[in-house]
């Protein structure tokens, strides 16, 4: 029997198209590990140190989604502060693919916050609809399909509350041509088969589109792909001045895999940019609990941004997780589990007061706090959140949507105080000898 149970166990399956947590000996799925991925990968968790610099660089108090290791892992994040300190300029780039006609709560999470980061560091940012991705990697999809499932989601975004002064939102059907075409080809020229295969586990079967489209979606981290929003007369050429410009990306950690590779190439551009700046976000746990995310295509895994306050009510309560204990006597004896269930952590994204997360932690981990109580107030916070979200989607136009997607010349601050760069040590006659 042990020897059977033994091969129900598998490891957990990242990557930038299905998230599945790890099964173990009984083959029940587990919570996903994300300190394994950050080994795995190689990458550098957000610790306080980098918190406590970020305050005292920014003067902004970290968001509570740092505060809380909900955006805890990073590449080079330590780098961007410096870049801020000292008034050089930088940007932000994030995407969306779109497979349906509405973002679910889970999405908006690492798009919030793009927005915070653009607010707190006054810099331009790109958001890249990788409708052409979905089209290729989906095939109940079609191109047709997608390019209207973008212009709806770039809607969405819009009514998050992005700057239009500093935000360039682009269709890769639409928009992709000249300098970002010529970025991708020479990108793809410098990167092997045997690359992208080792990335995303492409092999012989596999569309020769798919093995092309992390071109795009690499170079669209490089400032030489968007010449227009940098000076008022656009250049007719790369230049290095520009592509010298640093990117930074907040993403899910499923994503990972594409700017790895790209971060191991930017160097050999003709007009080499910097590696980009990574910032990883954990995902939203799927309605149904440990080791899956919120999904488009499980339409109960997920609180769409559409869903009306009976829906996300009956979705609480229906499909939610529970971590409490079968019977009231038990739970007031026993106790619940905070770190499963769904609704608490819902919670830890959306309800802003440290202090009465703490509260509510405690008193449903003694008993004091039902399942159904905890519930109720999970079904109050994001009921306010889709609600003020549909609020402003409504004033979203396709005249506003148009004014997004026009390449245009951005406009930015950065840091108003910048501290200048050390001036380099002078060394003596003596001393160089």
């Amino acid at each position: 029997m042990a020897e059977e149970q033994s091969h129900t166990a598998q490891e957990q399956d990242i990557n930038p198209w299905s998230v599945e947590g790890a099964r173990d000996e009984n083959g029940e799925v587990v919570a996903i590990n994300y300190e394994a991925i950050c080994r795995k990968w190689n990458t550098s968790i957000i610790d306080e140190k980098l918190l406590e610099r970020f305050e005292k660089v920014t003067g902004h108090k970290p968001h509570r989604w740092l505060r809380r290791g909900l955006f805890f892992s990073h590449r080079d994040f330590d780098r961007i502060l410096t870049l801020y300190e000292r008034g050089e300029p930088f940007f932000l780039y994030t995407g969306r693919g779109p497979s349906t006609g509405s973002l679910h709560l889970g999405h908006t999470i690492p798009l919030q916050f793009t927005k915070w980061l653009q607010d707190v560091f006054d810099v331009p940012l790109v958001f890249m609809l990788t409708d052409d991705e979905k089209a290729l990697f989906k095939d109940s999809i079609t191109f047709e399909d997608a390019m209207h499932f973008a212009m709806e989601n770039a809607k969405d975004i819009i009514a998050l509350g992005f700057d239009l002064k500093k935000t360039f939102i682009y269709s890769d059907l639409k928009y992709v041509s000249n300098h970002f075409l010529m970025n991708a080809w020479e990108f793809g020229k410098l990167v092997t088969f045997n690359q992208v295969r080792g990335a995303f586990g492409f092999n012989e079967s596999t569309n020769i589109g798919r093995i092309f489209f992390p071109s795009l979606q690499c170079v669209a981290a490089f400032a030489t792909s968007y010449p227009e929003i940098w000076k008022d007369e656009p250049s007719t050429e790369r230049t290095q001045e520009i592509a010298n410009i640093q990117c930074l990306i907040p993403m899910g950690i499923d994503q990972d895999p594409y700017f790895r590779l790209l971060r191991d190439n930017a160097h050999r551009m003709r007009f080499p940019s910097p590696k980009p700046a990574l910032i990883h976000s954990k995902f939203l746990t799927a309605l149904q609990g440990a080791g899956g995310k919120m999904s488009s295509s499980d339409p109960n895994s997920a609180i769409f941004m559409t869903d009306t306050p009976k829906q996300i009510k009956t979705k609480i309560n229906k499909y939610a997780f529970s971590g409490g204990q079968v019977s009231i006597e038990d739970h007031r004896r026993l106790g619940g589990n905070p770190d499963v269930d769904v609704s608490y952590v819902y919670l830890t994204y959306f309800e802003e007061d440290d202090a009465k997360l703490e509260e509510i932690y405690k008193n449903y981990k003694s008993g004091e706090l039902l399942t159904g109580e905890l519930k109720k107030m999970t079904i109050e916070v994001l009921q306010q959140y889709v609600a003020a979200f549909q609020e402003k989607r409504k004033e979203v136009t396709d005249e506003v949507l148009a004014a997004y997607m026009k390449p245009r010349k951005l406009e930015w601050k950065g840091n108003p105080n910048p501290v200048p760069a050390p001036a380099p040590a002078i060394r003596t006659k003596k001393e160089s000898a």
